[in-house]
């Protein structure tokens, strides 16, 4: 489905700035090679969470969700001088095609990309983020919330896709429908949550921009 009306969607792209040569070839490989292309974050995502993390310069980004790494790249645009972004991918090979253009990209000596649980390995981890971009499996979002709070550096910046999860967070929830039943959950937690500061913004599916205080 398209998430905004085609010819507003085309109009935003085409008044936004390009992505590079590789982010364009990554595109459009994995419409052509990979399921569910539609879970590519894609340009017009792509150069918001570059602009993001540009605003913000983080020293230390965490990814829950690789796929192909497009978001990833992205994200490593704003890194700060030194800088590492650690993404998480949980199918080994998705995340081999990733690290192809991981390897190709200026970035290629700061990301780590790490195969496995999410839940696991940052269960084990100690390191402290600037910024985390969640975009894994839905059902584990509130759970991905509580680990990583606490591994959240005060002032630093979460940003949630899928919030929308295609308008189904507004409507009668079935009760087999647990991803929704999640990401309502997840939504009201953070909304609710006064050590965060949070907006609800409606790009694409939807994406929950907070800043942790304190």
């Amino acid at each position: 489905m398209n998430f905004l009306p085609e010819k507003i969607e085309n109009y935003a792209q085409d008044h936004t700035s390009p992505e590079n040569e590789l982010l364009h070839e990554l595109n459009r490989q994995t419409h052509l090679k990979v399921l569910q292309p539609r879970m590519l974050s894609g340009h017009l995502q792509g150069r918001l969470l570059s602009f993001v993390s540009k605003m913000i310069r983080p020293k230390n980004i965490l990814e829950i969700g690789t796929y192909t790494g497009y978001s990833a790249l992205c994200l490593a645009e704003g890194l700060a001088e030194g800088g590492k972004l650690t993404t998480i991918e949980i199918d080994p090979e998705i995340a081999d095609f990733a690290q192809r253009y991981f390897d190709r990209s200026n970035y290629a000596n700061q990301i780590d990309l790490q195969v496995g649980d999410a839940l696991d390995i940052l269960d084990k981890s100690q390191e402290v983020y600037d910024f985390v971009f969640i975009d894994a499996d839905k059902g584990n979002y509130v759970n991905y919330l509580n680990l990583i709070y606490a591994k959240l550096a005060p002032g630093g910046y979460l940003l949630a896709d899928n919030v929308l999860w295609s308008g189904k967070v507004t409507a009668p929830i079935t009760e087999k429908d647990e991803d929704t039943k999640v990401l309502v959950a997840f939504n009201a937690q953070i909304h609710q949550d006064t050590r965060f500061e949070n907006i609800l913004l409606p790009i694409r599916d939807g994406l929950m921009l907070a800043k942790k205080l304190g």
